[in-house]
């Protein structure tokens, strides 16, 4: 399988829309209420980019999954943590793209100066929490029962991945105007996508 790993476009809002939409409207793994469209979605991924990478993963000229660091929680000394998700299109899945685009993924933002990773995960979901673990995220705790879809509660676990050892003062975070397209950024991307093409070796 030949892809590309790329910093998300605004024209890929609409597959980007697409590929999420079922995991908000017909499982627990989003607690939206409705799905974004293509609007939407595209604010969101410029809001994201400005500070934080929202990657893809193009094959065929089709996005086939994407990966993205979000704020981690809204206060001022929260700054160096970060949320992370990955969403893989049911047409390529188990071709190895999760991991692919977290390799990247998580190269930039420990580049950035992130501290920690965080990923919350709703519960039972042995594919997430596989996926995870082999990333080298380890749980840390579970909120239970904390949401209600789907006509039943909902508890999540949280796994956390340690970027750098915690220093005094903390660094400074660089922005994504300040890493993309440097020798860092393009080696984490090449990194990915190397994956990707070992993956399509074993095929």
């Amino acid at each position: 399988m030949g892809g590309i790993i790329r910093l998300a476009r605004l024209e890929d809002a609409p597959q980007i829309a697409d590929i999420y939409r079922p995991f908000v409207e017909a499982s627990p793994v989003s607690f939206e209420a409705s799905a974004p469209d293509s609007v939407e979605t595209s604010n969101r991924i410029e809001g994201v980019t400005a500070k934080y990478p929202w990657l893809v993963c193009e094959v065929d000229g089709a996005v086939a999954g994407y990966a993205y660091a979000s704020q981690h929680r809204v206060r001022f000394h929260y700054q160096w943590s970060i949320d992370c998700s990955v969403y893989v299109h049911p047409d390529y899945r188990k071709l190895g793209i999760a991991s692919a685009l977290y390799t990247s993924l998580i190269e930039i933002v420990r580049y950035q100066g992130y501290i920690s990773a965080f990923a919350g995960i709703t519960l039972p979901n042995e594919a997430s929490v596989g996926f995870h673990s082999s990333m080298g995220f380890i749980p840390i705790g579970v909120y239970k029962n904390v949401g209600f879809k789907l006509d039943r509660w909902h508890s999540v676990g949280w796994w956390q991945l340690q970027l750098h050892e915690p220093t005094t003062p903390p660094p400074q975070i660089r922005l994504m105007n300040e890493v993309l397209d440097t020798p860092t950024w393009n080696q984490a991307i090449e990194d990915g996508e190397q994956k990707l093409r070992g993956r399509a070796s074993k095929t």
